[in-house]
C-alpha cells in the first residue's frame, strides 16, 4: 500500500509539472501570437509605403523624360539656328 502511495505521489508530481508547463508554453504562445500580430502590422505599413514609393518613382521618371524630351527639342533647335 505505501508502495502504491509513493507512486501516485510521483505521478502527481509529474502531472503538477505538465500542467505548469502548459501553462507556461501557453504564455509564450500568446505572446509570439502579439509579436506576430505586431510584425504583420509593420509589414503591412512597409508594403504601402513601398507601393507609393513606386508610383512616386513611376511619376519622376515621367517627368524626368519629359525634360530630357524638351531638352532634345531646343537642342535641335539651336542647331538649326545655328
Amino acid at each position: 500500500m505505501n508502495m502504491s502511495l509513493d507512486i501516485l505521489n510521483q505521478l502527481e508530481s509529474k502531472i503538477q509539472q505538465t500542467v505548469e508547463t502548459i501553462e507556461l508554453l501557453q504564455l509564450e504562445i500568446e505572446d509570439l501570437k502579439g509579436k506576430n500580430r505586431q510584425l504583420e502590422e509593420q509589414a503591412m505599413n512597409s508594403s504601402g509605403s513601398v507601393t507609393a514609393l513606386q508610383e512616386e518613382n513611376q511619376r519622376l521618371k515621367a517627368e524626368q523624360q519629359q525634360w530630357q524630351d524638351r531638352l532634345q527639342s531646343l537642342l535641335g533647335r539651336m542647331k538649326d539656328i545655328g
